[in-house]
């Protein structure tokens, strides 16, 4: 049976995509796999799967120096047969791991381009500049290893043309991870945000929207600011006080907040990186049997209109966002209804195991001497 290491200097140890997911799904296969993280927690073992530690290094420019240097280190130590890299950063790993004969897989979280061409602290002409130079890094790389492995179906057709031996395993949820059968009537008068706070995310236009509730309905945000001052400037506006603030939640935490809510929030900017993008939070919204408030990018709307789930409006109005959550409040019986609608889609198409199959048919794949891999039509649809 293989051994398999994924490698990260960027995510955390319990990272949902990687270890949740990726690894507990592999280990529960018979897998030896260890990951390796670079958090300064130490070592572990969880779930049959061998955590490692590298140390953590602050700050960005030490993590991408430092962090990938060990990680690079424990990485041979290890002496994996297959090496499964999550971050950008690692991909020059890849290449070193590549040269000494190793199996090497990349997973692609996100469209790092598109992502760049995103930060807002990067001047629009430097923006530019950076993301063609990632794009003809990316291509040179990824052509050279075994599999890429895409978070989206859109990911997954950019990397195609790059290296045909790629497949996208969606970020969808676990169903039984979420209480979806929680009493309508013990509800609170509560929406929910998870995920990370910033300007891009929808912050400011949800703090506004908190002002304009016409019901006394109070908005939670479950993550952590971006920055300090955007924390500063918005907690100076009368919408603040009727946000919840409980700062980030572990996973029993999320499912918890998820399950006495009437709603979940995904408002999020129209970035380029954004638009193709399947957000997990609306999957999650979706598996706990809560309508979906999102914002009206054409993808999301497919989905949310398609699967009758929710609402889109859009994400610059916080008067549309307020008056979307106070129709849910004031129509519960409709927001019941579209929680099901949503948690029924999850149940058929849009779930962790359908995803966990594709991930052990490619690794079972890699597993086959050289000569004999096949690439499996794992290209079409994918819910």
């Amino acid at each position: 049976m293989l051994s398999i290491a994924h490698l990260t200097s960027a995510h955390p140890r319990r990272d949902t995509r990687i270890f949740v997911k990726q690894c507990r799904t592999l280990a529960r296969q018979g897998y030896k796999v260890t990951l390796v993280v670079a958090d300064g927690l130490g070592d572990e073992r969880d779930s049959g799967v061998h955590i490692t530690d590298v140390g953590h290094h602050p700050g960005r420019l030490g993590r991408m120096l430092l962090s990938t240097r060990r990680v690079l280190q424990r990485a041979r130590l290890i002496d994996a047969d297959v090496y499964h890299l999550h971050d950008p950063e690692l991909i020059p790993i890849g290449l070193r791991l590549k040269r000494q004969g190793k199996i090497v897989i990349f997973d692609a979280h996100e469209d790092l381009p598109l992502q760049i061409l995103s930060k807002p602290y990067l001047a629009p002409s430097l923006r530019g500049l950076l993301a063609s130079t990632c794009a003809a890094y990316e291509r040179h790389a990824c052509r050279r290893f075994d599999a890429i492995v895409a978070a989206t179906p859109f990911i997954r057709d950019k990397f195609l043309q790059i290296n045909p031996n790629t497949v996208d395993v969606n970020n969808y949820p676990m169903p039984a991870e979420f209480d979806a059968d929680a009493p309508w009537g013990e509800k609170q008068q509560e929406v929910c945000y998870v995920g990370g706070l910033s300007a891009m995310r929808g912050i400011g236009e949800l703090v506004n929207a908190a002002q304009l509730l016409q019901s006394p309905a109070r908005i939670t945000v479950a993550g952590r600011f971006s920055e300090e001052t955007l924390e500063n400037a918005l907690s100076a506006l009368p919408g603040w006080q009727r946000l919840n603030r409980p700062g980030h939640l572990d996973r029993d935490g999320v499912c918890a907040l998820m399950a006495r809510s009437l709603a979940g929030l995904v408002t999020l900017h129209p970035e380029p990186n954004y638009l193709e993008a399947l957000p997990v939070k609306m999957f999650e919204y979706m598996a706990a049997g809560i309508p979906v408030i999102a914002s009206d990018i054409p993808l999301w709307h497919v989905i949310i209109q398609s699967n009758q789930c929710g609402v889109c409006v859009d994400p610059f109005d916080p008067a549309a966002i307020a008056a979307a959550i106070d129709y849910f409040v004031r129509h519960p019986h409709i927001a019941r209804r579209m929680g099901r609608n949503g948690r029924r889609a999850i149940l058929e198409k849009y779930n962790w195991p359908g995803e966990a199959e594709k991930l052990i048919r490619l690794y079972q794949e890699l597993q086959a001497p050289a000569g004999n891999r096949r690439i499996a039509d794992r290209h079409g649809a994918s819910g």
